[in-house]
């Protein structure tokens, strides 16, 4: 079951950015010394590190609340706005001692070219550590999670006089029995003794547990003498393209596939991975199944440009390829959330629809040509009731789940439906597609929902049929046998 988590309500404790990026296109180098020209098409900037782990958490539909520091600059006022405009209850306390933590890529053809940081890594002064600690109580009203987003620029570090925000958020969570969730940085993870996970990449792992092998028997032994020593009881490692592993004392570890992907871009993976896990947690789930769902969802980013969350459509998509159900078939609300996303995303989606009973090749040709008219193809199928009331009492030859099986198994297929009507109508005016396609055996005229379709702009196609092919024929040629 996919958890609920718009009844959740998280807080992030952390390291605030403010992620730019500048888009350029390199076609020259420069007459005045061997480095490319980067002409500058686009540039936007997004929350990053612990405002991106909140920007994340809302994207799947919590509720969430940042409680950081940021410069009285140009970039923190943009940042403020940015968080405001996502929805994120931001207490940020503005810091004339330090500037906003901020990163600039310079990204040409979806690769980095250089990246630009301004920032300071000193510990919170004595007025910004009392400003936040103040805040902190109202902060933590009504949480079911926090989670401590530490990227090592001062907001969770140790002071020289041994104080530290990270640990006066485990002591007042652990008083009001909230679970606390850490994404660590650098070699001192003492300051998080008390919380319920730690979440490191292999490299942050090794640095601190000493570990250097990738053995199983290795990375257990590691995982528990480094949480001994710390004093948390559990630890996600993230292992990039070799998935993840979850060690806890007193259990098994347990180790977790990633899917083969193409990698586009890493940048904020564990922002997503420690986003989801906290979610899933808030939502009471255990920690193996939350693991799984943090997996699949960083699966979804790392194919991304740029920092970017993960969408509920997303998640839910991944989540159920990844638990081994048919991702492709689902119910309308699902639908519903993963055409929005497609359309949020500039694609074009292609609806066509039949009782498609026993598949052939006329079946294939025009999934293939309708799949061709757009971007993402949706296919509704009848439901079992129908067909027999379309076909007569003896069919369908299968059942509804089979038939939506194999069209889900084809490449051209992004989504299948099952409908209980006798037409897709209902379905179209929910769905509104871009391009209705039928066989050529009809007219735009007699196509059902044509009229939906081309009144708000869309087009109708009708694509072109394989004689000699058809259930009926095969099913006339098998009783005759």
């Amino acid at each position: 079951m996919m958890p609920d988590f718009a009844q959740t309500r998280l807080l992030v404790v952390g390291d605030a950015m403010l992620d730019t990026y500048v888009e350029t296109d390199v076609r020259r180098i420069s007459p005045e010394a061997p480095v490319p020209v980067a002409s500058v098409r686009a540039t936007w900037s997004v929350p990053g590190g612990a405002a991106n782990v909140a920007r994340n958490l809302v994207s799947l539909g919590c509720r969430a609340a940042l409680l950081g520091v940021c410069g009285a600059d140009d970039a923190g006022g943009l940042l403020r706005r940015r968080l405001r405009d996502g929805g994120i209850d931001a207490a940020l306390i503005v810091s004339a001692e330090r500037p906003t933590t901020s990163k600039k890529r310079i990204v040409t053809h979806g690769q980095q070219l250089i990246r630009l940081d301004e920032e300071t890594r000193a510990p919170l002064s004595p007025q910004e550590y009392a400003a936040l600690k103040a805040a902190l109580p109202e902060a933590l009203a009504g949480c079911d999670a926090v989670i401590l987003s530490d990227y090592g620029k001062g907001t969770l570090l140790r002071r020289p006089d041994g104080s530290c925000l990270a640990a006066d958020v485990i002591a007042a969570c652990a008083a009001r029995g909230i679970p606390v969730l850490v994404d660590p940085k650098l070699d001192d993870w003492t300051r998080y003794a008390g919380a319920e996970c730690v979440t490191p990449n292999s490299a942050e792992f090794a640095a601190v547990s000493g570990c250097g092998g990738d053995a199983r028997e290795d990375l257990e032994k590691g995982a528990a003498d480094l949480c001994r020593r710390i004093a948390v009881p559990r630890l996600l490692l993230t292992r990039g393209a070799r998935g993840m592993a979850l060690f806890a004392e007193g259990e098994e570890p347990l180790f977790i596939k990633a899917e083969a992907r193409q990698v586009v871009d890493v940048s904020g993976a564990g922002d997503t991975v420690i986003a989801v896990l906290a979610a899933c947690r808030a939502c009471g789930m255990p920690y193996d199944q939350a693991a799984r769902c943090a997996n699949a969802a960083a699966g979804v980013v790392v194919c991304k440009t740029g920092t970017s969350p993960v969408s509920r459509a997303e998640f839910n998509y991944a989540v159920r390829r990844d638990g081994g159900s048919a991702p492709k078939i689902m119910d309308l609300p699902q639908l519903r959330e993963i055409t929005a996303f497609w359309r949020q995303q500039g694609q074009r989606i292609v609806f066509t629809n039949g009782c498609f009973d026993i598949l052939h090749k006329g079946h294939i040709m025009l999934l293939h040509e309708a799949a061709a008219q757009g971007d993402r193809l949706v296919v509704a199928i009848n439901a079992d009731a129908s067909v027999r009331r379309l076909k007569g009492p003896e069919r369908p030859v299968q059942d509804e789940q089979s038939r939506a099986l194999l069209i889900a198994a084809l490449q051209d297929v992004d989504a299948v439906v099952i409908f209980e009507e006798d037409t897709p109508l209902r379905l179209i005016e929910e769905l509104l597609p871009d391009v209705l396609v039928k066989g050529s055996d009809y007219t735009v005229e007699t196509v059902v929902g044509a009229d939906v379709v081309l009144a708000r702009g869309g087009r109708v196609h009708l694509a072109r049929l394989q004689d000699g092919y058809s259930t009926t024929g095969i099913c006339r040629k098998i009783s005759a046998r």
